[in-house]
This record gives structure tokens, C-alpha cells and sequence, in this order.
């Protein structure tokens, strides 16, 4: 408020409004803010660039906290190909300017399974990465069992191999030279 004086009389007037802010970053001071109290909102927006287009669709994140991100995947193949990303994931993260510090991957099932033998159900299981129809299979190189190519292409070898890996505590997608 400033005082204002008309003649003898004085008396108070608004000050003026302050110009009025940029949509834009208005918008840009909320996710700021969003990153900063680890809101799920500002992630949740910027997922699909985060996440890549194959992921995206069939992962979430779930909860932040403590710079801890739980990301759901909704069918053990996603799960699968989240775990082979994880490393892929965070640099993202970070990149994207999010203080995560671990991913915590976990299966989801954001809705009901889709009706056995519906239209839903097909086109799940036409972009399912583990067609070996679409794919194709070959012999892993490590223990020479037959493998979808695709778990080939993803891992350098099948997916007994990487479950042995697993189990032995050998980082998931390190070449069996490396060992």
C-alpha cells in the first residue's frame, strides 16, 4: 500500500500489480519445485523421454522418496528388460535433473490382466519381446541351449545364462569374457 494525497485528504492505494509471468515459466518454476520435493508429478511428465518409447509404455514409477525411485514394470518381461536398463535408467534420471541415487524395480499390474483370448490380450503379445516368432531363435553361445534371439540380442546369451549370472552376483549384461 502507498499513501496518496487528493487536496487536504490522504489515504491509502493499492500498489500496483506486479506484470504478469510467462506461462511457460510459470510451468518451468513448478517442475523446478516438483524436482526439488521429489514429486512424482514432474517424473511421471518427463517419463517417456526418460524411459524410451519401447519402455515407457509398460514401466512406472511408483514412489520417490529419499532418493530412492520404486519403478513398477507390468509383466516379468518388462521387469526383465527394466533390470537389463537400470544403469541405462539412472544416468537418464540424473541427466534429467532428478536426484536419484537408486532404482528399486518391482513387477506392477496397474490394471486387471486383459481377457484370455481378447483383441486387448492379442496386441499385448504382438509387441511382447519375447516372440520367437517375430525374433527367431538361435543357440545361445555360452551353453549352447536354444534362446529367442531377441534375449541373444539383449544379454549376449539365454536367459538360463543370465539367471545363473543373477544368482552368482555377476553384473547383468557383462559379456561372459569379462568374467
Amino acid at each position: 500500500m502507498q499513501p496518496r494525497t487528493v487536496g487536504n485528504l490522504s489515504f491509502l492505494v493499492p500498489s500496483a500489480p506486479a506484470p504478469a509471468t510467462r506461462l511457460q515459466t510459470c510451468l518451468r518454476q513448478l517442475q523446478e519445485h516438483w524436482r526439488r520435493d521429489e514429486n512424482l508429478a514432474a517424473l511421471w511428465q518427463a517419463w517417456p523421454g526418460i524411459a524410451g518409447a519401447q519402455l515407457a509404455p509398460h514401466c512406472r514409477p511408483l514412489r520417490l522418496q529419499g532418493g530412492r525411485l520404486v519403478v513398477g514394470a507390468s509383466h516379468p518381461q518388462w521387469l526383465q528388460a527394466l533390470r537389463f536398463n537400470k544403469h541405462r535408467l539412472l544416468g537418464a534420471l540424473r541427466g534429467a535433473g532428478f536426484s536419484v541415487k537408486d532404482l528399486v524395480l518391482q513387477q506392477h499390474q496397474p490394471s486387471p490382466l486383459p481377457p484370455f483370448g481378447s483383441d486387448e490380450e492379442a496386441q499385448v503379445w504382438a509387441h511382447h519381446p519375447s516372440r520367437v516368432d517375430v525374433f527367431g531363435m538361435a543357440n545361445c553361445p555360452c551353453c549352447q541351449r536354444p534362446a529367442p534371439a531377441g534375449e541373444l540380442q539383449r544379454w549376449g546369451h539365454c536367459s538360463f545364462c543370465q539367471r545363473e549370472r543373477m544368482d552368482n552376483g555377476v553384473a547383468m549384461g557383462t559379456p561372459a569374457s569379462d568374467q
